[in-house]
């Protein structure tokens, strides 16, 4: 799979508003056939700190995500409602679902 984590710097006067400014945009990507998950985070430490966590089955998948409709439409939605480029770490990962935390088993 195709691991993402991204953190957008929201500007404070959307930092509250930034869950209804992304949800036509989270909607559409998380309606995607190969895409895993999409998950947004807010920071604890910086409350105009989003994480985004996402993943996509395949190259294919990731493919179809960045040259989607929807996508092309974020990329001039979203940057007016940011302080700075997001910030981004991505590669691939040979699973296709999260593994178990086992130093931490509930049991």
């Amino acid at each position: 799979m195709i691991f993402i984590t991204a953190k957008f710097r929201v500007k404070p006067e959307h930092a509250e508003d930034w869950p209804s400014i992304t949800a036509d945009f989270t909607a559409a990507t998380r309606a995607e056939p190969g895409c895993l998950w999409f998950d947004w985070s807010r920071s604890l430490d910086d409350a105009d700190e989003y994480v985004l966590v996402e993943a996509f089955a395949d190259d294919e998948a990731a493919t179809q995500h960045v040259t989607s409709d929807h996508f092309k439409e974020a990329q001039q939605h979203l940057p007016p409602h940011l302080v700075e480029t997001p910030r981004i770490v991505n590669f691939k990962v040979p699973q296709d679902d999260w593994s178990e935390l086992g130093e931490l088993a509930v049991r």
